[in-house]
């Protein structure tokens, strides 16, 4: 039986339980949440290191320009190497962890029942954490590129996007043209996030959401180098993760960014909604 606004206790308003701020505040000072920021500083100046110590990574004779090959020519090229490199692993981990840990985390503590006790309503709660561990994820798909840009800027300088196609962007454009390549990278994941959030409120164990959702991740890498699948791979989320790399042309292709977008976050909204489905009709005794 729902309680009419009478009942309620004096002064309180379900949705101002839980605020963003206290949850951010709570995420920010966990140990993980440095630890993976750490982690995406520190790769830029690997990369760094590896291009010293193996020396310029251009000229492999085959008569065609990557990415890789053309990491050292500028910090825009630095900053497109270090994307390219992280994107199909290294940045499902911290979006994993972010939203898979959020509510898996409070029942392994046994503290998830005190929040609804408080009473905090279960699609408030949700709503919150989600929110919260996808600003987390966006944070960190802005923190690599942009320490990755200081730090080949430092290196290589501040000149023009040399594209794996030929010819180059004037710096200015490259900068811009760089942001749609994260924003697209955070778009590509959100269906790891939708699928660690759902992984979450089922289990009670944290490695298990995050695992699984890394897990299941990889699992679509894999089904999308299967070519006999043909046209079937169209559907999976990974088939478009690289997609961004059409912004890095001298006239920007849009329409596999624009697939992949629709397919990440169709799937991405299936799994949030059977999260909120689940929760709302599970006993939570944790």
């Amino acid at each position: 039986m729902t309680a009419t606004p009478a009942a309620r206790a004096p002064g309180y308003r379900p949705r101002r339980t839980l605020p963003l701020r206290v949850e951010a505040r709570r995420q920010l000072r966990r140990r993980r949440t440095l630890v993976v920021a750490a982690a995406l500083t520190l790769l830029p100046f690997v990369l760094l290191v590896a291009f010293a110590v193996g020396g310029d990574p251009g000229g492999r004779g085959n008569g065609r320009i990557t990415l890789m090959d053309a990491a050292t020519a500028s910090g825009a090229n630095f900053t497109a190497t270090a994307l390219f490199v992280s994107a199909g692993f290294l940045l499902v981990v911290p979006v994993a962890l972010f939203c898979g840990d959020t509510v898996a985390s409070e029942a392994s503590w046994a503290s998830l029942r005190y929040l609804l006790a408080a009473p905090v309503p279960r699609a408030r709660l949700l709503l919150s954490k989600l929110t919260v561990g996808l600003g987390f994820s966006a944070a960190a798909m802005l923190l690599l590129p942009l320490v990755a840009l200081g730090v080949g800027t430092a290196a290589y300088g501040w000149g023009p996007l040399q594209l794996p196609t030929g010819g180059a962007l004037p710096a200015g454009e490259a900068a811009w043209r760089l942001a749609v390549v994260a924003g697209y990278v955070f778009v590509s994941q959100l269906v790891t996030a939708g699928l660690a959030f759902w992984l979450s409120t089922v289990t009670d164990a944290p490695l298990g959401a995050v695992g699984g959702a890394v897990g299941l991740t990889i699992v679509g890498n894999v089904l999308d180098q299967v070519t006999a699948l043909g046209s079937w791979r169209e559907a999976l989320p990974a088939h478009w993760q690289y997609a961004w790399v059409d912004a890095l042309q001298p006239r920007p292709e849009w329409s596999g960014m624009i697939q992949g977008s629709a397919v990440s976050v169709s799937c991405a909204l299936v799994l949030c909604a059977l999260a909120f489905r689940g929760f709302a009709r599970k006993d939570v005794v944790s």
